[in-house]
């Protein structure tokens, strides 16, 4: 039998294809979220999935800009940009990504958005970003590898600040890194039972391929768990039957694997 717990929640990533129950309202992270005391860990018929939000969502208010709630737009009379958020947006996050569009085209790339990430939670790398950028975006896009827009650095936004608290919740010793153990129950607590083979791996992957004594830091822990999420997400489209196998052509292994390999 297949250890359901393996498999974690489904929720749409951003836009168009991939993993939300749809984004709950945002709410203003801070770089070190407080820990979340308590949180059931997943069961196998909720197949894992987020803990409550650190922060009490705040009420819709409207925008700068004359758009109303979740909307704004730039300039002052010509060349304005009209953007809309979802509603319930923070300010501060409206603000986070007004300040990451510099261009004010109403979408932000790669660069942009690792300045917005990094301000606030960690600084990323690049690779970790286009990770993110490739996940969140809406595949139907035809920007969808190089530019985000609104919507969905909202959705990218909040699954960071949950992110943030899982890591900060099992980084007991409070280094910055979490080991290979503290790996395993952060990936459990999000419904991944992610066998002791496997962990080795991620870890020895951040760490010059050793993976005894290695640690992982909070880019590292959002790169390896989005992998993760999303190749399990990828994986049950093949086991229909959550049995724990699938059959998968040469071609269909590639297609699902290549993308998450990150130049």
């Amino acid at each position: 039998m297949a250890d359901y717990n393996r498999y974690g929640h489904s929720y749409s990533y951003g836009g168009g294809g991939g993993y939300s129950q749809g984004p709950p309202p945002s709410a203003l992270p801070a770089p070190h979220m407080p820990a979340i005391t308590s949180a059931a860990p997943p069961s196998s018929s909720s197949y894992g999935g987020y803990p409550p939000a650190a922060y009490p969502p705040p009420p819709p208010q409207a925008a700068a800009g004359g758009f109303g709630s979740g909307g704004y737009r730039y300039g002052s009379g010509y060349g304005f940009v009209p953007v809309a958020f979802p509603p319930g947006t923070h300010p501060e996050v409206e603000r986070a990504f007004r300040a990451a569009d510099r261009d004010c085209s109403g979408a932000i790339d790669e660069r942009e958005l690792q300045g917005a990430l990094s301000s606030a939670y960690h600084r990323f790398s690049i690779r970790t970003v286009r990770l993110l950028m490739f996940l969140f975006n809406d595949p139907s896009s035809s920007s969808a590898s190089s530019r985000m827009g609104p919507t969905q650095f909202v959705s990218l936004w909040n699954c960071l600040g949950q992110w943030r608290g899982i890591f900060d919740r099992y980084d007991r010793d409070r280094s910055g890194k979490i080991d290979s153990r503290e790996l395993t129950e952060a990936l459990r607590s999000l419904g991944y039972a992610v066998p002791p083979s496997v962990i080795e791996l991620l870890i020895a992957n951040y760490n010059n391929g050793v993976p005894s004594n290695g640690s992982l830091d909070f880019n590292n822990f959002v790169e390896c768990g989005m992998i993760v999420k999303g190749l399990t997400e990828k994986f049950k489209e093949k086991d229909t039957r959550y049995i724990g196998s699938a059959t998968l052509t040469y071609d269909g292994f590639l297609s699902m694997v290549i993308p998450f390999i990150v130049p």
